[in-house]
C-alpha cells in the first residue's frame, strides 16, 4: 500500500506542476519554458507510472485467477482420487460381507445336516 500512496502522491504531485505550469506563457521565441518543460516529463513519468501500475494490477489479477484454477483443479483431482479409492474400499467390503454370509449359510446347512 505505500507504493501506491507514493505513487497517488507524485500522480497528485504531476498534476499540480502540470496546472501551474499550463498558466505560464511560452517563451517569445515560442519554445516551452523550463518550467513547462519540467511539467510535460513528469506528465510523461506519471504517465508511464500509472500504465505500469495498470499492468501489474492486471497481471497480479491472472496470477490470482490462475492460481485458483490450479488449486480447483488439484481439489477436483483429489475428490475424485478419494471417491474412487473409497468406491474400491467399499467393493472390498461388500465381497467380504458376501463371502461371510456364504460360510453362514454353509454353516448353517452343515448343521441342519448333523
Amino acid at each position: 500500500m505505500k507504493k501506491n500512496k507514493r505513487i497517488a502522491a507524485w500522480c497528485a504531485a504531476g498534476l499540480m506542476l502540470a496546472a501551474l505550469s499550463g498558466c505560464q506563457k511560452k517563451a517569445a521565441d515560442g519554445f516551452p519554458g523550463p518550467a513547462e518543460q519540467a511539467g510535460r516529463k513528469l506528465d510523461q513519468v506519471t504517465e508511464k507510472t500509472g500504465h505500469q501500475l495498470i499492468e501489474a494490477a492486471e497481471q497480479a489479477n491472472k496470477d490470482a485467477l490462475k492460481a485458483g484454477q490450479d488449486a480447483k483443479q488439484k481439489i477436483d483431482e483429489a475428490t475424485g482420487d478419494a471417491s474412487a479409492k473409497l468406491n474400491a474400499a467399499t467393493e472390498k467390503v461388500g465381497q467380504k460381507l458376501e463371502q461371510a454370509g456364504e460360510k453362514i449359510q454353509e454353516s448353517a446347512h452343515e448343521a441342519r445336516k448333523n
